[in-house]
């Protein structure tokens, strides 16, 4: 196909012509148009009701980033690629990475691209896409060809903003509607020093100074901080409660008919002091600057930090072996870690947009689509129950059995056959988000705990902000990366070295002019007006 005809096919993919709506019923279910081929039911390897016969063997390469602590098994474990080889008569080969991965990601794209990956460069993909490196999705992906990623995880509408200047180059991957973003502590350290769950800021900031200089864990040492995060020694991090305080809400949303963000906003600059008073008050983990990954939690774990903070719904669940919750308790098995917020009735976030990206390379597009399509085939099981039982929960009857929409968990088989195995589905599931309610399914494991329950109500009552409305672009050409990088080296400056705000105005002028800030949201603003979300 020419890239004249591409482009009018992308064209008219977004302008609607070629996809079928997706629409809603009253009870908010989303349904597709009948297309002969069912979400369920489908057969990749021919056409449901054809005479085609199976098509042949491909070997297919995909890249995911992968959790820390995890790795596949050897195959006769893999049931998941057993079962993904055999169904779709392929040889797939699931490469993960723990550590850059984006480096990995670029020196394939310029030699040998992956038949697939799961972006994580941050930008979306809008790098890949200005250099010309991604394929065309319009001839591959459509409500036909995927029929549960659009029925269950991702609307029309939603793809359709999720878009490059109508350049249909990526596709979202279907993401969680629920915000779990919440604050974590220590309760049973309260409790030792007579303190209730704090309720605003001062007390906080109290608390804090409790968990540093009264020896909350009774060891006759001055060796436990309040707060502690992890920025691998870039920038100061996005989860200090001195943002909320400050009214900036993560990541971004429209406030007095003004986009805001977060980072870059005039309000940082108390951020900034604030964030420097704790640290210089010796609040704070010393080591929040240079942690990476997990050890900042692998520090609260170990008795060192009183205060966290994270985004996952089962962080600090009894029934996770692998939370804090229970690692924590095996070396004190009177530690409790529940959620709290010191900011009542105030979100911590807005509501979800369509985030990371899965992206084709143009090379493997124009030399071999069949591994495009067949990729895109696997994609849709994965999005569908079958799928997301097998790549989340594993094999029916043995990991876990089905009393009507009830799934009943087998702990003993998982932790064998799974988390002992490099707790492998952990991979496998870089696709969908643990959201079984989609398909209307609820979990039911013998080893929650009363703990569990209040943990998860206390979730759910967490509010959130109303989303923009829309996905946003840079200008094109606009360097995102190195805008965040110098953002990041500014703020990192004012608390490290300068110990205060008071310089923000000027770091912030230089972003807004030398860095194009100033371009770069008002390129958000004009978008956001466009669809509506801002007048």
């Amino acid at each position: 196909m020419n890239q004249a005809k591409a482009a009018k096919i992308g064209i008219a993919f977004l302008l609607g012509s070629s996809l079928t709506l997706s629409a809603c019923t009253g009870s908010g279910t989303k349904q597709t148009e009948q297309t002969g081929q069912t979400g369920e039911s489908a057969k990749p390897s021919a056409t449901a009701g054809s005479t085609e016969a199976p098509k042949e063997k491909l070997t297919l390469t995909w890249y995911v980033p992968a959790p820390a602590n995890t790795n596949l098994p050897e195959l006769s474990k893999d049931f998941v690629k057993q079962t993904i080889d055999k169904k779709f008569n392929v040889d797939l080969k699931l490469e993960y990475v723990s550590h850059e991965y984006i480096n990995k990601i670029n020196t394939l794209l310029a030699s040998n691209p992956p038949d697939m990956w799961r972006d994580a460069n941050g930008d979306g993909g809008l790098k890949y896409a200005t250099d010309g490196l991604l394929a065309d999705m319009t001839p591959f992906l459509s409500t036909a060809t995927m029929p549960n990623y659009f029925k269950y995880w991702v609307s029309e509408t939603e793809l359709k903003n999720y878009q490059f200047q109508n350049r249909f180059v990526r596709a979202p991957i279907p993401f969680s509607k629920k915000v779990y973003r919440s604050y974590y502590i220590r309760k049973d350290w309260l409790d030792t020093l007579g303190l209730g769950i704090p309720t605003n800021y001062e007390e906080y900031v109290n608390v804090l100074r409790q968990f540093r200089n009264n020896d909350p864990d009774r060891n006759g040492k001055k060796d436990t901080y309040g707060y502690t995060t992890a920025v691998g020694g870039d920038g100061i991090g996005l989860d200090w409660p001195e943002y909320i305080k400050n009214g900036l809400t993560f990541a971004s949303f429209i406030e007095n008919n003004r986009f805001v963000d977060m980072q870059t906003d005039v309000k940082v600059e108390q951020v900034l002091n604030d964030v420097a008073k704790v640290i210089e008050e010796d609040l704070i983990d010393p080591d929040w600057f240079l942690n990476k990954g997990s050890q900042g939690i692998e520090k609260a774990i170990q008795g060192k930090i009183g205060v966290l903070f994270d985004t996952f719904r089962n962080f600090a669940l009894d029934s996770n072996v692998q939370g804090i919750q229970a690692r924590t308790k095996q070396l004190n098995p009177k530690a409790e870690w529940v959620p709290f917020t010191m900011f009542p009735g105030q979100p911590l976030a807005t509501q979800p947009l369509p985030g990371v990206p899965f992206l084709f390379s143009k090379k493997v597009a124009d030399s071999n689509p069949e591994k495009v399509k067949r990729s895109l085939e696997i994609l849709n099981w994965m999005s569908g129950e079958e799928g997301f039982l097998l790549t989340h929960f594993g094999q029916e009857n043995k990991h876990y059995t089905r009393d009507g929409k009830t799934i009943k968990l087998n702990i003993e088989a998982i932790t064998n056959d799974i988390t002992k195995q490099g707790d492998f589905l952990k991979i496998w599931s870089f696709f969908t988000p643990e959201t079984p309610d989609v398909f209307g399914l609820t979990v039911s494991d013998p080893n929650e705990t009363e703990h569990d329950r209040q943990v998860l109500k206390f979730l759910d009552t967490l509010p959130v902000r109303e989303n923009l409305g829309s996905s946003i672009l840079p200008p094109q050409g606009f360097d995102l990366g190195a805008y965040r990088k110098r953002q990041r080296e500014l703020q990192a400056k004012a608390v490290l070295e300068e110990k205060s705000g008071q310089n923000w105005p000027k770091y912030r002028e230089e972003l807004m002019t030398k860095y194009k800030g100033a371009e770069l949201y008002q390129e958000y603003e004009s978008q956001l007006k466009a669809k509506g979300m801002i007048k």
